[in-house]
């Protein structure tokens, strides 16, 4: 297994694991299949994106960073997301993924990263209590899914703790 920055050639990989979850569970408030060509405009600039992959060279899954909220003063919060492919939960992929994507946000000088987890998903609270984040509060009944309404909590991590004006933050790779 290996984690790299998200190349354009990754989109694919990244579109089918999104797919599974988009199709199959909760976890992903999407009704509709993405395609690559929608998600690649969400990469790079600011907000990275890193994959895990096999030693063959296959997607595993991803981490991103994208947009919290759009004014201006939120610019030093990021909002995760994570997914691993069906076949590759429970080998430690999700927290290897997140503390290299965490690690570069603090390094580009990101204050906090929040994310949102559907509820019930036991295993991601987990995930999320193991990296340090905080549950910071819950919508009830956010999202209507497969049947159900379901409840998403919001969980926060603080990241770089500069005093005084925030830095410009650093840009990545545009592709």
């Amino acid at each position: 297994m290996s984690i790299r920055p998200a190349r354009v050639e990754d989109f694919e990989a990244i579109a089918a694991i999104t797919n599974h979850y988009i199709a199959t569970t909760a976890i992903h408030f999407g009704y509709e299949p993405v395609t690559a060509g929608e998600l690649v405009k969400y990469f790079g600039g600011k907000h990275p994106w890193f994959v895990t992959t096999s030693e063959a060279g296959e997607v595993l899954g991803y981490a991103k960073a994208g947009t919290w909220r759009d004014r201006a003063a939120y610019a030093w919060t990021c909002e995760l997301g994570l997914y691993i492919a069906d076949g590759a939960r429970g080998r430690g992929l999700g927290r290897a993924l997140y503390d290299v994507l965490l690690a570069d946000l603090e390094q580009r000088g990101f204050r906090s990263a929040v994310a949102g987890i559907t509820m019930p998903n036991a295993a991601s609270v987990a995930l999320h209590e193991r990296c340090g984040f905080t549950r910071v509060g819950t919508f009830v009944d956010a999202g209507w899914k497969l049947g159900a309404w379901h409840a998403v909590e919001f969980w926060q991590k603080p990241l770089a703790r500069v005093q005084g004006e925030p830095p410009v933050l650093a840009e990545g790779p545009r592709h």
